[in-house]
């Protein structure tokens, strides 16, 4: 499992959360099978979800987010749960490009960098928050910062980092998110900025085997940091073969009842997770009769 730790200063101006998210990107891969940059874009960007599900008041409550910037990873998809177990996906696993100008894996080239990302929070209310920003760098910390200061006007600090072994499996992920509350003094600012400044790679620091709880103390250096709770999370989906004959329904009768002629077995298989559902023709039609 993976470990999330959140922090406030001791005057209450600056919180920081932190994750070491090698697992979930970990499972990501595994599920997924996708290439070495691939794997870094959707580490980055379940970590951020993550971080930003634990952040909800309800575990109930849910955080989406879309990140769409015309690359050829195409759409990525991510979702939290108020606790901070996330899933996701992308539409296109396996993208081979060159490593970018700093000799690292060009994340920001997969994403691409026009495009929007969308943030859709489910706080169990009529109608869900959405916020939706241009992206910036298509890096996904930027732009995750970005997001909070033009949609929620928080100040805010993100660093995501995913480590990817020659065999393309995992070697180390995580990130954080510091804020400035408000009443926030220039002095903090400056401080907090130091502090960030100094700090090497996530990724290099998760690697070196610092916790979630040390990463946050670096951040947070000089502020008398105190930890206001520590919580594992994980890679989990929460589909289930009623949710998908409900998603089977909502395709409509006539489409549900072509399926049904068409072919004995029909597979659905979940994005999230990979996992495959059958159904049979009878399976089907008894949806139908149900359905009406």
């Amino acid at each position: 499992m993976s470990t999330i730790v959140r922090t406030i200063s001791r005057d209450g101006g600056v919180v920081c959360a932190a994750i070491d998210s090698t697992d979930i990107a970990a499972e990501a891969e595994r599920i997924h099978k996708t290439s070495a940059t691939t794997t870094a874009a959707l580490g980055r960007l379940l970590t951020a979800g993550s971080l930003m599900g634990s952040m909800l008041k309800k575990k109930e409550e849910s955080v989406t987010l879309r990140m769409s910037g015309g690359g050829p990873a195409g759409l990525l998809l991510v979702v939290s749960d108020g606790e901070g177990n996330v899933r996701g996906t992308l539409d296109n696993p396996v993208v081979e490009i060159p490593l970018n100008n700093f000799g690292k894996l060009d994340v920001a080239g997969a994403v691409g960098r026009e495009g929007t990302l969308s943030v859709v929070k489910d706080l169990g209310l009529k109608d869900p928050y959405v916020g939706q920003v241009p992206i910036v760098s298509g890096e996904i910390a930027e732009d995750i910062a970005n997001y909070y200061a033009v949609s929620e006007q928080i100040p805010t600090v993100c660093a995501l980092g995913v480590l990817v072994n020659p065999d393309l499996t995992v070697k180390a992920a995580g990130g954080f998110l510091a804020q400035l509350l408000p009443g926030a003094t220039e002095e903090e600012i400056s401080r907090l900025e130091a502090n960030i400044q100094a700090l090497p790679a996530i990724s290099k620091m998760i690697a070196e085997g610092l916790t979630p709880e040390q990463m946050a103390a670096r951040v947070l250096d000089g502020f008398e940091p105190e930890v206001l709770d520590s919580f594992e999370v994980g890679y989990r989906c929460d589909c289930s073969r009623e949710r998908v004959e409900r998603a089977l329904i909502s395709v409509g009768s006539e489409d549900l009842e072509q399926l049904a002629q068409e072919q004995e077995i029909t597979e659905v298989c979940c994005h999230f997770c990979d996992k495959k559902y059958h159904f049979t023709a009878e399976d089907l039609r008894r949806l139908l009769r149900a359905a009406r």
